[in-house]
């Protein structure tokens, strides 16, 4: 991400969504997908807006599943295409900067979706899978402890 468009979103975006949250703390859905390749890397995208590398995801349009946005979150992100059910691994709240999001987290195997057509754009910069040695180290904080959780038997935690 270029530096300018960080301190733009630091300066101008960031401040004006926390007196929004501040003041109307709207309840939202979000959900995430821990999914695992066959040599059982993990994959993290990084987005053009924000430093670090994420587990994909989103918020939850109206009148969708939580199931249904994570399969359209995945392919919008990385292009995969999912098939059959995603299994629910927890649902995670976070409270930070006055916000209310309640966050699910679906795990993928590797034989329950293929690669599809995808092309960098205005959100997502790039995605890769990484083997549990090699993740970047800019992985955002929630991420590394979700895979903790899931891969390495980590204690669970309900905050995100």
């Amino acid at each position: 991400m270029s530096r300018i468009r960080q301190f733009a979103f630091k300066r101008l975006f960031s401040p004006a969504a926390r007196l929004y949250w501040r003041l109307t703390r709207p309840l939202t859905a979000g959900v995430r997908a821990l999914v695992r390749d066959e040599e059982g890397r993990i994959l993290l995208v990084r987005h053009t807006y924000l430093a670090g590398w994420y587990l994909p995801g989103g918020g939850v349009d109206r009148s969708e599943t939580m199931h249904q946005a994570v399969r359209r979150e995945l392919q919008e992100e990385t292009g995969l295409i999912l098939h059959g059910q995603a299994r629910l691994m927890g649902i995670y709240a976070n409270f930070r900067e006055f916000k209310s999001d309640h966050v699910a987290l679906f795990d993928i195997e590797s034989d329950a979706w293929e690669r599809g057509a995808w092309a960098p754009d205005r959100e997502i910069a790039e995605w890769d899978f990484f083997a549990l040695d090699r993740l970047p180290e800019d992985v955002s904080p929630g991420t590394r402890r979700r895979i903790g959780e899931a891969v390495e038997g980590a204690e669970p935690d309900e905050f995100w």
